[in-house]
């Protein structure tokens, strides 16, 4: 789901670092009222995971990959903006140091997999906690799946705004009609299935640990 250097146009990324500043700032303001000696060290760890998780890269046709992030985990248990912020860094340290998705989209792939898989996720476990003990399994299944939509669907607009006289595409060559259902198959079936498990068991296993399961 990292998307590379070179497949957004210079105005696609214009105009995704100009929407994620004023988010980052607001969720930095937000994270540092957060933290203190108890929070910290579990958010690190629980960064750290989502970091590891993000590395099994798998291809996916149409131009990208699936994996499994853990947004909705950190959504659930310390809040969207807070988690919009740490995944965020993740995803910034992975395109630096590992060039796993590039630097000029670092602020489409945090909107992606940090602000929009937090924020659904977050969504989805506070509307279903009280009804079903499957809430993060669900959270976690739906943040993926909205992620990936967005990603998908900023990639495939991309030949149809940016293309030559001939229409040949100067960015990323496939459209909507690739994208969607590539990435929307691999996701609901799999990577959904794979990042709910993750939530579900993660979670259970915390909550067991602080005696409130």
């Amino acid at each position: 789901m990292h998307i590379p250097d070179g497949y957004l146009s210079p105005a696609t990324v214009a105009t995704s670092y100009a929407v994620m500043l004023p988010l980052w700032a607001y969720g930095f303001r937000k994270l540092k009222s957060f933290l203190d000696e108890k929070t910290l060290p579990l958010l690190g760890s629980l960064s750290a995971l989502s970091f590891l998780v993000m590395m099994f890269n798998i291809p996916v046709p149409g131009g990208t990959s699936g994996h499994a992030i853990g947004t909705a985990l950190l959504a659930i248990l310390f809040g969207p903006w807070v988690a919009f912020i740490a995944v965020s860094f993740v995803l910034l340290i992975q395109a630096l140091v590992f060039g796993d998705g590039g630097i000029s989209t670092w602020a489409v792939n945090a909107f992606d997999m940090a602000f929009i898989a937090a924020f659904a996720g977050y969504a989805v476990y506070q509307a279903l906690k009280e009804k079903t003990k499957f809430a993060p399994f669900i959270a976690g299944w739906v943040s993926i799946n909205a992620a990936a939509l967005c990603d998908a669907v900023v990639l495939g607009i991309q030949p149809w705004l940016f293309s030559d006289a001939a229409g040949k595409p100067l960015y990323f060559p496939f459209g909507l009609e690739v994208t969607v259902p590539a990435m929307m198959t691999a996701h609901l079936l799999i990577f959904g299935v794979i990042e709910g498990v993750f939530t579900q068991i993660v979670y259970t296993f915390l909550k067991k640990r602080e005696g409130q399961v």
